[in-house]
C-alpha cells in the first residue's frame, strides 16, 4: 500500500511572517540586544563563562584564544569561529571598552580599522574586571539552563557585582531594535547606584549631578547637557561628541593643530585620509600637511598650517566636515524580562539593582545553607570526641563503612551527616588541639548563621550588603574620568577665507547669461579687448573682486541666483565663458537683467526692483542670501506679461528716477517705496497709461552730480541734469521729457543715469548701423528739448536696441552713489 503524505497548503504570507516572527524573536533575543541585569549579548556572556569554567582567569597564564573559541562553540554557542573570535577581541579592545573583559597578547586590531592576528597566534585570558561579572556564580546566584546539546548547563545571566551595562555600554543591530547605550565611568556608576538605592524616588536631575555624561575610552568632548537629561530621561537623545584638539605656536611663526584624543568609534586612519583628501582638493585653504605621529606614548594627529592661516577657522571647518566631530546618538534598548525596552537612566539603575537583590539573597541563602550544615557536622565531631573510646570500639565491631554509620546513628543518635563525617574523621584529627579549634569553628559559624538570617530577614541589611560590594569594587576598579563634559553645543562658524582661497579676479557676465572668473593675468593680457561674446549680445556686469565674495544674478523673471565667485568656473578672458544652465534651471527666453557683487549680506542696504510694468519694489539685502547656489530663487512675484527690468542696490537715501516708453519722466523719494519681504510683488511706481510702460530707471545719491540720458526710437539723443526732474512722489504720472511732435510720435527706448566717471552708451539701428553715445561730450539740454540726432543720414535711421557699455570697476575699493 502506497504511502499517503501529506503537505499543508499555506498561504506564502503566513509562512513568511510566521518564520521570520520567530528568526526577529531568536536575534532580538538572543544575539544582538545586550540584558539589562549583566549587559552582556548572549555571546559576550558564553565566552566569558568558558573562560571562567576553563579557569582562564586573570591570575593564570595566557591561554590561546583558538582553544578558547573552541570552548565556546563547542559547548555553549554553536555559530561561526569568526562572529564568536571578533567578539572575544572586541572585549579586549581598550580603545572600544572602558573596562576590557578580556586581556590578550597579540595582534588584537588597532584604532585605525586594521583586523586582528588569526586566533591561532593570540592568547587571551578573562581580565580582573571580568572575574567580577562571575564572581560567586558557583553559589547558584543565578540560573542554569542546558546548552544547546543537554551535555552541560549554562547560565542564563552573570551576578555582575557591578553595573557593566552602564559602565561599558552596548551597541547592536536586530529586527526593528537598535541600541546605542555609551560607556561611563565606574566610580559615578557605582554613586548613583548606592544614591539610588537610598533614594529610590531619585530624579534624574540628580542622577546628572553624579553621572555627570558619558565616559568614552578615547576620551573627547561631549556637548550639550540638554540632549543628554533628554536620553537620561526618555532612553533616546543627542550629544555632540567632539576631538580633543590644542594650537600649537610653531617657531617660523605658524601654528599646527594637535588631535589627542578622538571621538568614540572614529576610525583613526580613515579620519586622517579624509583630511589630507579636503587639503589636495582645496575644500580647505591654509592646510600644509596632516601626519598621523600616533606612537606608544599616545595619540597624536598633527595639522600644520601656512603662515598667517585661520586655526580657529580651519579646525572648526574640520570638526562640521569631518570625523573630529559626531553626532552621538542614544537609543537606550535592552532585554527586560525577556522583552527589548527603551530604557530610561533611572530604569536601567533600578534593573540592576533588582537583579543585584536577587543574586545576594541567592547567594545568602546558599552561605547560609553550607554554614549550617558545617556548623551540623561541628556540633557531631565535637560530641563525637567527648565519647570517642565507644565510637572508636563501635567502629571496629561493625562488618563495614554503612554498617559502621548505622551503628552510630542507632547508639548515640547521631545523624546521617554526622555519621558521615565520624567515618571519615582521619585520627589526626582527635588531639586535644583539634578539640579546640572545633570549637572556635564552631563560634565563628554561630555568628555567621546569624549575620546571614539577619541579611535575609532585613532588606535594609541586604541593601547595605550590596552597597558594601560596590564601595569596594570603586575603590580596587575606579578610574578618573576621560570625557569632558560641556554644557552647551558650540555653533560652527567660520569665514569663507577657510575653504576658499583669496584672490582677485575679473568677474564677468552677458546679458544671454554667458558668465566666468578669469584671472586678472589673463585680463590684464588682453590688453582692453572685449571678451569673446555671440552676435547680438553684450556684458551686463563686469568687475574685479574677490573670489571670497558673492554675485547676486537677477534675470528678467523675476528670479536669482546668489552665486560665491569661487564656484564661478575659471575661464580665460578670451574664450566664451559658461552658460548660467550649467549652474541653475532657466527658461530659453530668460536672460540676465543685473549682476551685483555682495561682500557682507549683514550690511544695511537694500535691493530696489523696477519691473516693465511699473511696479517697484524695495527689500533688505539680507534676504538674498543663500546656501544653495544649484537652483534659481524667487526674488520677487512678477504678475502675467510682466518682467524685471533692472535692480538696484541701495543705502535707503537714493533719488529714483523712472522713465516710460511715451517720454515721461518721474523722481521721487526711496523712502516712499515700503520695505517688504522677499517674495511680494511690491507697489506701483508711476501712473501709466494704456500701452505704456518702464522704459528704464536708477538711482542718484540726493544732491549727487550725474546725468540723465536719453534715447528715442527716432533716433535722438539728449542729456538733462537731474534737477530738471521735479521731486515729486511715488505713483504719479511724472514730466514729458520730450517736446511731442505732431507729425510722428516718438517713443524712448533708452533711459539712462551717467555718473562724473566715463559712461559711454552702444545703440543700434533697425537697418544695422551702430553708434557709441559719449555722454561727457554732449552739452546738457533742457527737459522739454528733442535733443539731437544720433545717426547722420538721409532716413534718420530708427535706433532699436541700447545698452551701456560696462566697464571694468571695483566695487568695493571705491565710494559709490548706491
Amino acid at each position: 500500500m502506497a504511502k499517503t503524505e501529506k503537505y499543508l497548503d499555506l498561504p506564502l504570507e503566513e509562512v513568511i511572517g510566521d518564520r521570520f516572527g520567530r528568526y526577529s524573536k531568536y536575534i532580538i533575543q538572543d544575539r544582538a540586544l545586550p540584558d539589562v541585569r549583566d549587559g552582556l549579548k548572549p555571546v559576550q556572556r558564553r565566552i566569558l563563562y568558558a573562560m571562567h569554567a576553563e579557569k582562564n582567569t586573570h591570575e593564570k597564564n595566557f591561554r590561546k584564544a583558538a582553544k578558547t573559541v573552541g570552548t565556546v562553540i563547542g559547548n555553549y554557542h554553536p555559530h561561526g569561529d569568526t562572529s564568536v573570535y571578533e567578539a572575544m577581541v572586541r572585549m579586549s579592545q581598550e580603545w572600544k571598552m572602558r573596562h576590557i573583559l578580556v586581556e590578550m597578547h597579540g595582534n588584537n586590531g588597532s584604532i585605525d580599522g586594521d583586523p586582528p592576528a588569526a586566533m591561532r597566534y593570540t592568547e587571551g585570558r578573562l581580565s580582573s574586571i571580568a572575574s567580577e561579572l562571575l564572581k560567586d556564580i558557583e553559589k547558584e546566584t543565578v540560573e542554569f539552563v542546558p546548552n544547546f546539546d543537554d551535555t552541560t548547563a549554562e547560565p542564563t545571566v552573570l551576578p555582575a557585582k557591578f553595573p557593566n551595562l552602564l559602565a561599558n555600554g552596548s551597541t547592536g543591530i536586530s529586527a526593528g531594535y537598535a541600541t546605542d547605550i555609551p560607556p561611563h565611568n565606574l566610580g559615578e556608576v557605582i554613586d548613583a547606584v548606592i544614591r539610588k538605592i537610598d533614594k529610590p524616588n531619585l530624579p534624574t536631575d540628580e542622577l546628572l549631578n553624579i553621572i555627570k555624561g558619558p565616559d568614552f575610552p578615547t576620551g573627547g568632548i561631549v556637548q550639550g547637557r540638554a540632549g543628554l537629561k533628554k536620553a537620561y530621561e526618555t532612553g533616546k537623545g543627542k550629544v555632540v561628541v567632539r576631538s580633543k584638539a590644542l594650537v600649537e605656536k610653531l617657531r617660523n611663526g605658524r601654528e599646527q593643530i594637535v588631535v589627542e584624543e578622538l571621538p568614540y568609534d572614529v576610525n583613526k586612519a580613515n579620519l586622517v585620509k579624509k583630511m589630507d583628501e579636503l587639503r589636495a582638493d582645496k575644500k580647505v585653504e591654509g592646510i600644509l600637511e596632516v601626519r598621523d605621529e600616533t606612537d606608544r606614548t599616545g595619540l597624536r594627529i598633527v595639522i600644520e598650517l601656512k603662515k598667517d592661516a585661520n586655526s580657529d577657522g580651519i579646525l572648526k571647518y574640520l570638526y562640521k566636515n569631518t570625523d573630529l566631530q559626531i553626532a552621538y546618538h542614544y537609543n537606550m534598548v535592552a532585554i527586560q524580562d525577556k522583552t527589548p525596552s527603551l530604557l530610561s537612566l533611572s530604569s536601567i539603575i533600578e534593573a540592576y539593582i533588582a537583579h543585584q537583590k536577587e543574586v545576594v539573597t541567592r547567594q545568602t541563602r546558599f552561605d547560609l545553607n553550607r554554614a549550617e550544615t558545617r556548623a551540623h557536622i561541628v556540633e557531631g565531631l565535637i560530641k563525637a570526641i567527648s565519647i570517642l573510646d565507644e565510637l572508636i570500639a563501635l567502629i571496629r565491631a561493625s562488618k563495614d563503612k554503612q554498617d559502621a554509620k548505622n551503628s552510630i546513628m542507632k547508639t548515640f543518635g547521631f545523624t546521617e551527616r554526622q555519621a558521615e563525617a565520624i567515618v571519615t574523621l582521619q585520627l589526626y584529627r582527635l588531639t586535644n588541639t583539634d578539640i579546640t579549634a572545633l570549637e572556635g569553628e564552631a563560634e565563628e559559624l554561630r555568628e555567621q548563621i546569624a549575620k546571614l538570617k539577619a541579611i535575609l530577614d532585613s532588606e535594609k541589611k541586604l541593601l547595605s550588603t550590596i552597597k558594601s560590594e560596590l564601595r569596594q569594587l570603586k575603590k580596587q576598579y575606579a578610574t578618573p574620568r576621560k570625557t569632558v563634559i560641556e554644557d552647551e553645543i558650540e555653533e560652527l562658524d567660520f569665514n569663507i577665507d577657510v575653504t576658499v582661497a583669496s584672490e582677485d579676479v575679473i568677474v564677468s557676465v552677458t546679458r544671454d547669461g554667458y558668465m566666468k572668473r578669469t584671472s586678472l593675468r589673463s585680463y590684464g593680457a588682453s590688453n582692453g579687448e572685449e571678451p569673446a561674446m555671440k552676435e547680438q549680445d553684450h556684458l551686463i556686469g563686469l568687475s574685479e573682486i574677490n573670489t571670497t565674495d558673492n554675485v547676486l544674478v537677477f534675470t528678467n523673471k523675476g528670479k536669482y541666483i546668489s552665486l560665491p565667485v569661487h564656484a564661478m568656473p575659471e575661464i580665460r578672458w578670451k574664450d566664451i565663458g559658461q552658460h548660467i544652465s550649467n549652474i541653475a534651471t532657466v527658461d530659453s527666453d530668460e536672460h540676465i537683467v543685473r549682476i551685483i557683487p555682495i561682500r557682507n549680506f549683514k550690511e544695511s542696504k537694500y535691493l530696489v526692483f523696477l519691473t516693465k510694468n511699473g511696479m517697484i519694489k524695495r527689500s533688505e539685502l539680507n534676504l538674498y542670501e543663500a546656501q544653495r547656489y544649484t537652483r534659481m530663487l524667487i526674488a520677487l512675484n512678477l504678475k502675467k506679461e510682466d518682467e524685471l527690468l533692472d535692480v538696484f542696490l541701495t543705502k535707503g537715501e537714493q533719488d529714483i528716477f523712472i522713465a516710460s516708453n511715451k517720454g515721461y519722466g518721474l523722481r521721487f523719494k526711496e523712502s516712499d517705496i515700503p520695505v517688504i519681504g522677499q517674495r511680494a510683488a511690491g507697489v506701483k511706481s508711476m501712473a501709466l497709461q494704456a500701452g505704456e510702460h518702464i522704459v528704464g530707471g536708477g538711482t542718484v545719491a540726493h544732491k549727487a552730480k550725474g546725468s540723465l540720458l536719453t534715447v528715442t526710437k527716432r533716433g535722438a539723443q539728449k542729456k538733462m541734469k537731474p534737477e530738471e526732474l521735479k521731486m515729486a512722489e511715488r505713483a504719479q504720472r511724472g514730466q514729458i521729457m520730450f517736446r511731442e511732435l505732431k507729425t510722428k510720435q516718438d517713443k524712448l527706448i533708452g533711459f539712462f543715469i551717467t555718473e562724473v566717471e566715463k559712461t559711454d552708451i552702444f545703440v543700434e539701428a533697425e537697418n544695422g548701423q551702430t553708434a557709441i553715445i559719449h555722454p561727457e561730450e554732449l552739452p546738457f539740454s533742457e527737459r522739454t528739448s528733442n535733443g539731437s540726432f544720433i545717426f547722420h543720414t538721409k532716413d534718420k535711421a530708427a535706433a532699436v536696441r541700447t545698452h551701456k557699455i560696462i566697464a571694468c570697476s571695483k566695487p568695493f575699493a571705491q565710494k559709490s552713489n548706491n
